[in-house]
C-alpha cells in the first residue's frame, strides 16, 4: 500500500486486490454517514527496521475485545503495564497476568 501524506491530508492508494479489500474493511469501519466518524489515534511509537516494522493506531468510540489472561500469575501486589498502548492494570498477588496488544503485560520495576 503506498500512503501519500500532502499537508493535512494523507491518502492510502491500495497496489492490489488484498489492500483494496481491507481499505474497504477500514473505510466502513471509520465512516458513519448518518452519525459521527470515528478517529484513529497512533498508539505505542514506530520504529522502523527494529524487530517488526508496524505502525498501530487506535480507533476510538469502538467497543474493545474480550481480555484474555495468561497462565502465568502476579507473585505479589503489583501494577503490569503494555508497552505498546501505554495501559496500566492493578493486579494482586495470585491473579492471572493479562495480555494487551497481543502480548502479556509487563511488571513494572
Amino acid at each position: 500500500m503506498k500512503i501519500n501524506l500532502d499537508k493535512d491530508i494523507i491518502e492510502f492508494i491500495p497496489e492490489n486486490p488484498q489492500e483494496i479489500q481491507s481499505l474497504e474493511i477500514l473505510w466502513r469501519h471509520l465512516v458513519d454517514c448518518a452519525n459521527f466518524n470515528k478517529r484513529i489515534v497512533p498508539i505505542g511509537e514506530f520504529l522502523p527496521n527494529i524487530k517488526e516494522t508496524v505502525a498501530r493506531f487506535y480507533v476510538e468510540d469502538t467497543k474493545g475485545g474480550v481480555t484474555t489472561y495468561s497462565s502465568e500469575s502476579s507473585q505479589e501486589d503489583a501494577d503490569y503495564y503494555c508497552a505498546i498502548c501505554n495501559k496500566y492494570k492493578k493486579l494482586k498477588q495470585g491473579e492471572s497476568i493479562p495480555f494487551c496488544c497481543g502480548k502479556l503485560m509487563e511488571l513494572i520495576d
